[in-house]
């Protein structure tokens, strides 16, 4: 584009994206009895996650079948190719942490930002990637065996609103490392994050030299297009981060499932214990991202010679015991059902 005069002037992405809006709402609208009459409308702010393109789809059906045309050009591409692509990934991910972390916790309002922070960082340094998918031979007296892996194909992803972004980028980096496709079905109540967070994506796979919607998602998520996925023909495998009543169906759906319900992790603690190094890194682990993580520490187990010299040192480290009549209070702010 240039102005008269010659100068190039050219519109930053911020602009396009606010004009492919107009033009789709537009484009989309009942035509007027009237054709003079001006329908207006206010274009958002920032990029809706209900906007088409970039990885996000209408349908579970147009997602899984643009993941599969991306996982066979995919599939053509060496390992090193492949690699290019995580290592961009990687830097826009690691970029990026912040803004996703910052929008994660304002649209769930679950747990920490500088938390989430933390945890985008992680995973999009330390997800394995290519480098774990090495090609190796052994051999022996009863002969030569090599060992190769080979992908899926397309994988359907159900991701959870406590780790929206994280789950995302862990997911991505590993499933297309191994050369497979991913469509996401995120959680509603993480929705526009998560639509950030595929977007991105897809801009640096592109960038890396990967082809498109090697990372795709439905714009408007929910039981039903979780329920789709699973069954969809396309789909080879299912990965499911969530509640117990999502595994169930992840687990009878007749495909292969990989599966992470909820955790409820606990900690041991004997009389061999560095109990001042134990009550630190315990207290750490149970209020990292307000607990919400499936693998934070939530209860601890500790032989009875300690119990008090660790209390003692849980409570140096900002732990609080509540009293008898602060535990039944709490049991019933939290518990609507009592058992045993």
């Amino acid at each position: 584009m240039s102005r008269a005069g010659g100068n190039a002037s050219f519109l930053s992405d911020k602009q396009v994206d606010i004009i492919a809006t107009r033009l789709a709402e537009r484009l989309s609208a009942p035509t007027s009895a009237n054709a003079h009459t001006a329908v207006t409308r206010s274009a958002p702010a920032i990029v809706s996650g209900g906007v088409l393109g970039e990885g996000v789809f209408a349908t579970v059906d147009d997602a899984v079948r643009a993941a599969g045309t991306a996982y066979r050009e995919l599939d053509g591409m060496s390992l090193e190719g492949r690699q290019k692509i995580i290592a961009a990934i990687r830097e826009s991910m690691t970029e990026h942490a912040e803004e996703l972390a910052r929008h994660a916790h304002s649209e769930t309002g679950l747990g920490r930002f500088e938390h989430k922070v933390i945890k985008n960082q992680l995973v999009a340094r330390k997800t394995s990637g290519t480098e774990v998918l090495t090609p190796h031979a052994v051999t022996g007296d009863n002969g030569l065996t090599l060992t190769e892996y080979a992908p899926y194909g397309v994988i359907g992803a159900i991701t959870p609103t406590t780790n929206p972004t994280s789950t995302i980028i862990c997911n991505t980096i590993a499933m297309l490392s191994a050369g497979n496709s991913i469509v996401f079905n995120v959680h509603p109540n993480a929705r526009e994050c998560s639509m950030a967070n595929v977007r991105l994506l897809h801009r640096a796979i592109i960038r890396g030299g990967g082809p498109a919607n090697l990372v795709t998602t439905v714009a408007e998520p929910s039981i039903e297009s979780a329920q789709a996925l699973m069954g969809h023909e396309g789909v080879r495998l299912l990965a499911v981060t969530g509640g117990s009543g999502v595994v169930r169906q992840a687990m009878t759906s007749g495909k292969r499932a990989i599966c992470a319900g909820p955790g409820n992790p606990p900690v041991v603690v004997d009389a061999t214990a560095d109990l001042e190094h134990a009550a630190r890194n315990i207290i750490a682990g149970a209020s990292f991202d307000n607990n919400i993580v499936c693998v934070d520490e939530k209860e601890v187990i500790a032989v009875v010679s300690i119990v008090g010299e660790l209390l003692r040192q849980m409570k140096q480290q900002g732990a609080y015991v509540l009293t008898e009549g602060e535990l039944h209070r709490i049991e019933q702010a939290i518990f609507t059902e009592q058992r045993g």
